[in-house]
Order: C-alpha cells, then sequence, then structure tokens
C-alpha cells in the first residue's frame, strides 16, 4: 500500500515537470513567432494590355470664327448708332449707322484720288478672295473624292487607320477653308461697295452733301460690340462698330509651348467646364506657328502658343463669344499597348523601378517606359503582360521583403 503511494507521488511529479515544460516550450514558441517578421500587406495591380491616350488640359474661350470692323467710308458726322449690342443684323438690310458726309469730302481733290484708289484696291481684293474661294473649292473636291476611296479601302482593310483619319481631317480642314474664303469674298464685295459709295459722295457736286449715307450690316448675324454710339464727328477707318455669327465659334485655347510641339491638327478635343453636364467634342484646326509671353497668377513669365479647336457636336444656343472653357487635347493615342498603373512606378536615381509580387515577395525591377498620362503608362521593357505590381509600395518594402495582396 504504501509502495502504491510512492508510485502515485512520482507519477504526479513527472506530469507536473511534463506540463511545465510544455508550457515553457509554448510560450518559447509564442515569442519566437511574435518576433518572427510578418508579411507586409499591399496593394496589387496587372500589367495589361489596352487604349492609352495621352491629353492635355488647359483653359481657354471660346470666339466667333468670323466678325467684322464696320468702319465710316468718308468723313462726316456721325448720328447716333441705331442698334446695340446683341441685336440681330442682316446683310445688306439692317443699317447699322447713318453718316453725314462733311463738305470739305466733296471740295477736296485729294478725297477724290484717295476714293479712286480705294475703288481699285478694293477690286482686286475681291478678284483675289474670288480665286482663293475657288481654289478652295477645287481642293476640297479632290479631297472629297480620295476620302470616298479610302472609305472603300477601309472596308476592305487596304488602308490604315491613320491614313483614314488623315483624309477625313483633311476634308474637314478644306470646309472650314472654304468657309473663311466665302466670309472673306463677303467682306471684300462689302469693302468694294463702301469705297464705290465713297467714291460717289467725292465726285458729287456740294449740293448733293446733305444726302446722308447709310452703312448697312455685311454680313448676317448679331452686333457684337458697339465702339461709338453717340452723334460725333468721325473720320474714315474708324471702327464703329463690330457684327458677327455668334454659331460660328470656335474654341481658342493657349498652351505651354513645350505642350503645343505634340499638338497636331486633327486631333481629337474634349470641351470640359463649359457649364453642361456633357462634355463637347472638337478637333483641332490650327496650331498657331509664333508664341507669345504670357504671364501667369503666380508671376511667372510663360511662352504659350494658341490652339484653334472647331466643335464637332455643339448643340444651338448654350455658347457665345468669349465663354469660358477647358480643353482636353489629345496628343498620342494608340490602340494595344502593354501599360502599368504609375501608382507602381518610382524613380531610382534615373531610372524607373517597380516591385513584382513573385512567390508572395517583392522583387525589385527595372522598368522602360515611354508615353504616359498621369494614370497609366506604356511599358517598353522589363515587364510582361499579365504580371503583378505593387501598388504605392511602402517604405517597409524592400528587395525579397515577404509581402500579402490587401484583401
Amino acid at each position: 500500500m504504501k509502495k502504491t503511494s510512492e508510485n502515485s507521488v512520482k507519477t504526479h511529479a513527472i506530469w507536473r515537470k511534463v506540463g511545465f515544460t510544455a508550457l515553457g516550450l509554448g510560450l518559447a514558441a509564442f515569442v519566437i513567432f511574435g518576433l518572427l517578421p510578418k508579411p507586409v500587406k499591399v496593394d496589387v495591380a496587372e500589367v495589361s494590355r489596352g487604349p492609352l491616350a495621352v491629353t492635355v488640359i488647359e483653359e481657354g474661350k471660346t470666339r466667333i470664327r468670323h466678325r467684322y470692323i464696320i468702319s465710316p467710308p468718308v468723313a462726316g458726322s456721325l448720328r447716333r448708332v441705331p442698334v446695340r449690342a446683341g441685336d440681330p443684323v442682316k446683310a445688306d438690310e439692317t443699317v447699322v449707322a447713318i453718316l453725314q458726309a462733311s463738305l470739305a469730302s466733296f471740295l477736296d481733290p485729294r478725297a477724290r484720288a484717295q476714293a479712286e484708289a480705294a475703288v481699285r484696291t478694293a477690286e482686286a481684293a475681291r478678284m483675289q478672295r474670288t480665286e482663293q474661294m475657288q481654289s478652295a473649292t477645287v481642293d476640297l473636291d479632290l479631297a472629297t473624292k480620295e476620302l470616298k476611296r479610302s472609305e472603300q479601302l477601309r472596308k476592305t482593310g487596304a488602308i490604315a487607320l491613320q491614313e483614314f483619319d488623315s483624309a477625313t481631317n483633311r476634308v474637314d480642314k478644306l470646309e472650314n477653308d472654304l468657309d473663311s474664303s466665302r466670309f472673306a469674298l463677303k467682306m471684300a464685295e462689302f469693302e468694294l461697295e463702301q469705297a464705290r459709295a465713297a467714291l460717289v459722295q467725292a465726285t458729287n457736286s456740294p449740293s448733293d452733301a446733305g444726302l446722308p449715307i447709310e452703312i448697312r450690316s455685311p454680313v448676317t448675324g448679331f452686333v457684337l460690340n458697339v465702339f461709338e454710339e453717340s452723334a460725333r464727328t468721325v473720320t474714315p477707318g474708324l471702327p464703329l462698330l463690330e457684327v458677327g455669327d455668334p454659331t460660328d465659334l470656335e474654341a481658342e485655347i493657349e498652351l505651354l509651348s513645350s505642350d503645343a510641339v505634340n499638338v497636331k491638327p486633327g486631333a481629337v478635343v474634349s470641351i470640359e467646364q463649359w457649364g453642361g453636364a456633357h462634355p463637347l467634342k472638337g478637333r483641332v484646326t490650327l496650331v498657331e506657328p509664333g508664341a507669345f509671353l504670357k504671364v501667369s497668377a503666380l508671376g511667372v513669365e510663360e511662352q504659350r502658343v494658341k490652339v484653334r479647336v472647331d466643335f464637332t457636336d455643339l448643340p444651338p444656343g448654350v455658347l457665345g463669344d468669349r465663354f469660358r472653357v477647358e480643353a482636353r487635347i489629345v496628343t498620342w493615342d494608340a490602340g494595344d499597348v502593354l501599360q502599368v498603373p504609375t501608382g507602381a512606378l518610382f524613380r531610382r536615381g534615373n531610372d524607373w523601378m517597380a516591385f513584382v509580387l513573385e512567390g508572395g515577395h517583392a522583387r525589385l525591377t527595372k522598368v522602360t517606359i515611354d508615353h504616359t498620362n498621369g494614370v497609366a503608362a506604356e511599358v517598353t521593357g522589363g515587364l510582361s503582360e499579365g504580371q503583378k505590381v505593387i501598388l504605392h509600395p511602402p517604405d517597409t518594402v524592400s528587395d525579397g521583403t515577404a509581402v500579402r495582396r490587401r484583401p
């Protein structure tokens, strides 16, 4: 009986030792496990292929493409202008100013000679504008025929999309050129009529000096500005008022010269922040060849270039002259390029780097990129389609660090 009690005490002591040993080992394992580095949670994105467009965004304003400043053909006394800014006018019908010619213009041989020279100059200008319109018509006819052939070739896949877009843009540009030449011809005809009216006044007898000269609008549209509203004595060539058609709008965007070098005629434009719910579409028609100096709001001198944009889907009556707009101009685009989010890229010296997720670890990889739009960048080397990259890697991530994708 005594021996059995001793064995029970020994067994109990052994189990106590085993329990303390197990507890110590478990505590040690817990401490060791706690000291082991844990995988860093990261956001991951995939290198993929798809369309990519690079754009430049800048503010600008609308402007009436064709506008005309009306001035008196001879010196005289101007009556109070009967129209105000915003009034509608009709070509060759609406009287926008009435002028009482001065007696001196009838008796001055110099004024008579100047009037005759002005008529000859106006006739030459009209002839030149007529030839320009005929040339623009011929060019447009040829470009339209080439576009029709390009449409047939496109259906069979025998022409590149870029060539078809160039043919389409050429037709659009020549249509604008033809409209401009027509407007210029109207202006030349109006100036010729004004010059002839001045010549008639200069060759009439002094008894006809009491007859007023009615100046009519050369175009159909609206009065944009009135420079001389009250009655006063005026001289030939003095601006009286400005007329134009508000439906004939274009956008004028002032780009930095460093951005303008990448903009080409025909580039796609999205007109934003104009006051409507949806962006308007447009195309670049002209990048002016000369830059000008402009001081920014921060006092920085900048070289700016004016870029003119035609609207392609402008609803009637929503915009007027010199309204503020914001233009997003496409400087480069491609339909299928290998690209990576820019959030995965960072600089290491002069090189672009990224962390690639491989087997639960981050691998530092050198990347070669080309075009970028701030959201994604075109990859030309270092990465392949389908690879996983770490977005905005924290400072705790380095080459070989264990990482885990954040759910």
